[in-house]
């Protein structure tokens, strides 16, 4: 999509979608929308909705930081606790059959 051709007043409002979006277990839109509003947002001149805009950007990022940092460290101390936790965590994980690969 290109943003040029798009009216401002629908780039808050698609910045504003994408970054609610993002507490619905989709994090990804965070980092999409941080990559397709941060020239938007900090290097466009500016304009009445960059400030909201910028706020949306932020709070972006770090919602995608901190959700990336979670599922890293959950799949970290699972790797090294798996064999420990025994039954429970292979009911955890998703196993393919060696027949089926």
């Amino acid at each position: 999509m290109n943003l040029n051709r798009v009216k401002d007043e629908d780039k808050l409002e698609l910045c504003r979608k994408y970054y609610y979006g993002g507490f619905f277990a989709l994090p990804f839109l965070w980092l999409v929308n941080v990559v397709w509003f941060f020239k938007q947002a900090f290097i466009r001149p500016a304009f009445e909705q960059q400030q909201e805009i910028k706020s949306y950007i932020i709070k972006s990022l770090v919602g995608c930081i901190l959700w990336t940092a979670v599922l890293v460290t959950w799949m970290t101390i699972f790797q090294m606790y798996r064999a420990d936790w025994g039954e429970i965590a292979d009911n955890m994980s998703f196993i393919i059959p060696k027949g089926i690969a």
